[in-house]
């Protein structure tokens, strides 16, 4: 398997063994099963080229609507927890600056993700934690969609960090790993 099919793979196995095994996302099976999820690996390492490729990815989106939402992997890139929260707050920055404001969310995952106030081994965090650093570039009109369909969207945070926490640290980091075992 080629290096960019092997980071594919992992992630893959992350959102059906996780993410939508566990509802953790209860919209992303329909568009897993609709194909609508393009995975794009990134292999630069400076964050210019990184935002460069999220814009590009934008402008994707702007003309393929068969594409609903899309997953950013860097391969090489964003190691560090702190290097790729600050990634993430330019990015958020340069979609306002280019106009995408409204009009496209990221979503953020990460290996070593934390929530603010959370101790490391929480397992809340694996809410977000993810085979390798990622963003997830979203529709807005899809959020908006799927939010005003979805009955009590406002306690999915909730709902999952009691799951996660019911799982157990064990658990979450076995079914991590696992998924990085698929794509070797």
């Amino acid at each position: 398997m080629n290096s960019e099919q092997s980071f594919i793979t992992a992630t893959q196995t992350w959102l059906s063994s996780i993410i939508i095994a566990h509802n953790i996302c209860p919209f992303a099976k329909r568009e897993q099963e609709r194909g609508s999820i393009r995975f794009s690996v990134v292999q630069d390492y400076d964050t210019e080229a990184c935002l460069l490729n999220l814009l590009q990815e934008c402008a994707r989106l702007d003309n393929d609507n068969a594409i609903e939402t899309t997953l950013l992997i860097y391969a090489n890139a964003f190691k560090s927890f702190d290097d790729y929260l600050d990634f993430v707050a330019v990015s958020e920055d340069l979609l306002i600056d280019q106009g995408y404001e409204g009009v496209y969310q990221l979503a953020s995952f990460h290996p070593d993700y934390y929530f603010e106030g959370a101790k490391l081994d929480d397992p809340e965090n694996y809410t977000n934690r993810s085979p390798y650093p990622m963003v997830h570039l979203l529709r807005e009109t899809s959020i908006d969609r799927a939010v005003s369909s979805y009955p009590d969207v406002e306690n999915i945070p909730q709902r999952n960090i009691e799951l996660m926490r019911h799982l157990g640290l064990d658990k979450l980091k076995s079914l991590l790993a696992a998924c990085y075992s698929s794509g070797a």
